[in-house]
């Protein structure tokens, strides 16, 4: 009975739907922690300052954000389905690209052939995540996409440990500084051995998508039961955007995304710093960090099975201000702690912030029917916060020493804002049932 009721509508299935859209869920998931560490690699592979690795993060963040609205309008006039295969389209062809980027042998190529997968992801994120809260009743919708969102981490998990074994572990072991030190021929050989081992996982997972391109092109799938596929663009955003659980969850979702970035992204700096302070190479050191990394996916993953439970029993608005509290006291600790401790703290922060995206998602587009499209398209372009937030925390990092305190310590403070932001979002609809 409760299969039946969370997972069909009008008498319809949504099961076969269900399993291949959460299949979607994994993809990008493993687009997105595949990337975090290529900060560090791209720093190191191109000679930048960690400022100008994470132009990464600008140009994969900066890509949903470019495409949400643009994606939202498409799918109003076709379909879902429609707009998660041109998300699948421009996904692996954003992958395929970084063969002729690595041709060229410089870091801007890359930036754009991400730029390009991120406006595919923009458009499977736009689709999917409404899709998803459509297949039953919308007194389950949370619990749904929550469930569909426990395999986003699945996949970020494979990501993560691709980019350990078959990427960070088989680059050249130069440092930044050994690497500087090169002739421009030595360094010429060493970028196009390491851009050679980058690109490989990128072009495998460009055919996979390709394959699930298909699959899903040929499997019928149920429509959504539109009222109107007429685009009236400013009417609606004012409509929604007058709505405060709406306009404050846009808000919320925005630093959310940009904690979970800058954790996910900046654990390796963190870790080097703290391993090498305690005689480890730096080599040595960032593979560690990535172990931690993946723990921390690991935890993210288990607690994100454990929220969608308890949303059986607890006030969604409730149980997200728990986990920001949580989330926002681990953050403390990774800031005043300067040994292994701290790094603790970090990992434990993954726990806390499982919950967060699909649980805010759900409460803001709560009740806006047809409009959800619109509304969804204003929360993937919140996933902005994972451009903005992450260059301001790199900028601190580079400045090595502050305060007294170690810069990567220091720099968590913006974290810590965005959790006091969430735990707010979290307050104020605690009472509200979704």
């Amino acid at each position: 009975m409760e299969k039946k009721s969370l997972l069909s509508k009008d008498g319809v299935s949504y099961l076969v739907p269900f399993i291949l859209i959460t299949a979607c869920f994994a993809l990008w998931g493993f687009a997105n922690d595949i990337t975090n560490p290529m900060v560090k690699a791209f720093s190191k592979i191109f000679r930048t300052s960690v400022t100008d690795g994470a132009l990464v993060q600008v140009a994969f963040y900066g890509g949903y954000f470019a495409m949400a609205l643009p994606a939202a309008m498409f799918i109003r006039k076709f379909s879902y389905k429609a707009g998660i295969l041109l998300g699948l389209g421009l996904y692996a062809f954003g992958a395929l690209l970084f063969y002729p980027a690595k041709m060229t042998g410089a870091y801007y190529p890359f930036l754009l052939a991400y730029f390009i997968l991120t406006c595919g992801l923009s458009f499977l994120e736009t689709s999917a995540n409404p899709y998803i809260l459509s297949m039953g009743p919308e007194e389950t919708a949370t619990r749904r996409l929550n469930l569909a969102q426990s395999f986003n981490p699945m996949g970020s998990l494979l990501g993560m440990y691709v980019a350990m074994t078959f990427i960070q572990a088989r680059l050249n072991p130069l440092d930044t500084a050994g690497r500087k030190a090169l002739t421009d021929a030595e360094f010429a050989a060493v970028r196009d051995s390491d851009l050679s081992i980058l690109i490989g996982p990128y072009l495998l997972i460009g055919l996979v998508i390709f394959a699930m391109f298909l699959l899903i092109r040929f499997t019928k799938m149920p429509t959504s039961h539109d009222q109107s596929h007429t685009i009236n663009l400013v009417p609606t955003l004012k409509r929604i955007f007058s709505i405060p659980r709406y306009r404050e969850g846009v808000v919320a979702q925005f630093f959310y995304i940009g904690v979970q970035i800058m954790c996910w992204t900046f654990i390796i700096q963190y870790g080097t710093r703290l391993f090498m302070s305690q005689g480890m190479d730096e080599k040595a050191a960032e593979v560690l960090s990535q172990k931690y990394n993946i723990l921390a996916m690991v935890i993210f993953c288990f607690s994100r099975f454990i929220c969608t439970f308890l949303l059986r029993y607890l006030n969604p608005g409730k149980l997200l201000l728990i986990l920001a509290v949580a989330g926002g006291a681990f953050t403390v600790g990774t800031i005043l702690f300067r040994n292994i401790l701290g790094m603790y703290c970090l990992v434990a922060t993954s726990g806390c912030m499982s919950l967060m995206f699909p649980t805010i998602y759900g409460i803001a587009l709560e009740g806006l029917g047809d409009d959800a499209k619109f509304g969804a398209a204003g929360l993937i372009m919140a996933i902005l916060g994972g451009s903005v937030l992450p260059p301001l925390q790199a900028a601190i990092i580079d400045r090595g020493e502050l305060f007294g305190m170690p810069a990567v310590n220091l720099s968590f403070v913006l974290p810590l804002i965005c959790f006091a932001v969430v735990a707010l979002y979290g307050f104020r609809t605690r009472e509200l049932k979704a």
